[in-house]
């Protein structure tokens, strides 16, 4: 059976979405912006500042649902420019490491939701 999850650690959905959801053992996140909780604006910063805040209101809807950081099985991220892509990799290899890195996409959009630099999602599974 489908959950919704739900947490105060991570963003609102902005929209008609959960922040996530599972079914049976695998936990699905929908796309995490750089959103501080509180206060629904942007980290301050840049790139490493705005993907960082990506990854962990990742990591809230993940642990959220029975999952975690370890637990990632495939990840979409999305740069609003390719440009940033050493940046943003020095931080997502920070918080994935090298030996347990999940698959990953990893793709520019033409343009992201609040104009954001980058959106994570991810597809994990239950501890």
């Amino acid at each position: 059976m489908k959950k919704i999850i739900n947490t105060n650690e991570a963003p609102a959905a902005i929209g008609p979405y959960s922040q996530g959801a599972t079914f049976a053992d695998l936990v699905f996140s929908s796309g995490q912006l750089p959103l501080v909780p509180e206060t629904m604006e942007f980290v301050e910063g840049g790139i490493t500042e705005q993907s960082r805040q990506s990854l962990e209101n990742l990591k809230a809807v993940l642990e959220e649902g029975g999952a975690g950081i370890d637990t990632v099985i495939k990840t979409t991220c999305f740069l609003s420019d390719m440009e940033n892509f050493a940046a943003f990799n020095a931080v997502y290899s920070d918080v994935f490491g090298t030996e347990n890195a999940p698959a990953r996409s990893c793709v520019e959009a033409a343009r992201l939701p609040k104009d954001a630099l980058v959106e994570v999602e991810a597809i994990a599974y239950r501890k």
